[in-house]
């Protein structure tokens, strides 16, 4: 009798070991797909997408640091590397109209993610310099994609963000509102911030190489001169006029960015007797760049 409660003993045992070492995988397997694997267009987009989801999400970014995304194309690791993800969070700039298909063709469960949905877009054209060739450019391409540098709009795209991962994983919708909510206080304090950076500024012009500044400028008053329009340089008296009015402003400064090429805006210094300083859309901080460049615009500026 004691043999054979022995024997039903152990194959309890061994059955309960058998049933523990089945469930440990697919623990680990749920584990690992509680984990949401995102792909955005550019490097501020992360900052966005992890303020809201947290430690839920593995963010990839398509376009690399230090690279033009006007032109950008994609290596054919990244796009395969695609075939994994959830979700693609769009943001409306050129790369993505060139790319969007081949995007989604690599992952037929992808789903596509529109921060910029609601969002007004300004034209890319919104200032006195009028370049003849940018007639001919089609209206998509004079809409201004640098909707992320706006403290207004970019509680939109956050909103949208939210949105699109509450419904990837509905399960975590209260701690994804919580975070939200998170970002929203600091995204209005940061507004708060740069106006106040700018309340003493006179002169609330600037000249910038390429215009990526206009959402920033229209939202706190400021106008900015660009250089460069649709990639496209001035004409002699187009840079003649530009000249002219710098000088009657009195600006000494032309401002640029780090991705793209220099050359050009130290010319232009130097019929002005200015000097060229470098402020960068592309941050991985968001918001401490932002505050940064008010801070430079409200000891630059008078």
């Amino acid at each position: 009798m004691n043999l054979q409660v022995s024997v039903i003993w152990m194959a309890l045992v061994l059955n309960v070991v058998t049933m523990t070492g089945c469930s440990n995988p697919s623990r680990t397997q749920s584990k690992t797909k509680e984990i949401l694997d995102i792909t955005v267009s550019i490097v501020p987009q992360k900052y966005f997408v992890r303020k809201i989801g947290g430690d839920r999400v593995k963010i990839n970014v398509m376009v690399r640091p230090g690279a033009d995304f006007h032109n950008y194309e994609p290596k054919p690791e990244q796009l395969q590397a695609l075939s994994h993800a959830e979700a693609y969070i769009t943001i409306g700039i050129p790369f993505e109209r060139a790319w969007i298909d081949k995007i989604s063709g690599a992952n037929t469960q992808l789903q596509i993610i529109d921060s910029a949905k609601g969002i007004e877009r300004l034209p890319m054209i919104n200032h006195e310099h009028h370049h003849d060739k940018s007639k001919s450019e089609s209206a998509t391409e004079t809409l201004d994609p640098h909707i992320w540098l706006s403290p207004t709009l970019a509680k939109i795209q956050a909103k949208n963000i939210y949105q699109g991962l509450t419904r990837l994983d509905p399960n975590y919708q209260v701690e994804y509102l919580e975070n939200l909510e998170i970002f929203i206080q600091e995204i209005e304090q940061l507004g708060s911030k740069i106006k106040e950076n700018l309340s003493q500024i006179k002169n609330r012009k600037f000249v910038v190489f390429h215009p990526a500044w206009g959402y920033f400028a229209n939202e706190y008053n400021l106008t900015q001169i660009p250089v460069e329009i649709g990639g496209q340089g001035p004409s002699p008296a187009e840079l003649g006029k530009l000249v002219k009015e710098a000088k009657e402003e009195k600006i000494k400064v032309i401002f640029s960015q780090p991705e793209l090429n220099t050359n050009p805006a130290t010319v232009i210094a130097k019929e002005i007797n200015g000097e060229v300083l470098l402020i960068s859309p592309l941050e991985p901080n968001w918001s401490e760049n932002l505050l940064k460049v008010s801070e430079i615009f409200s000891n630059v500026l008078d």
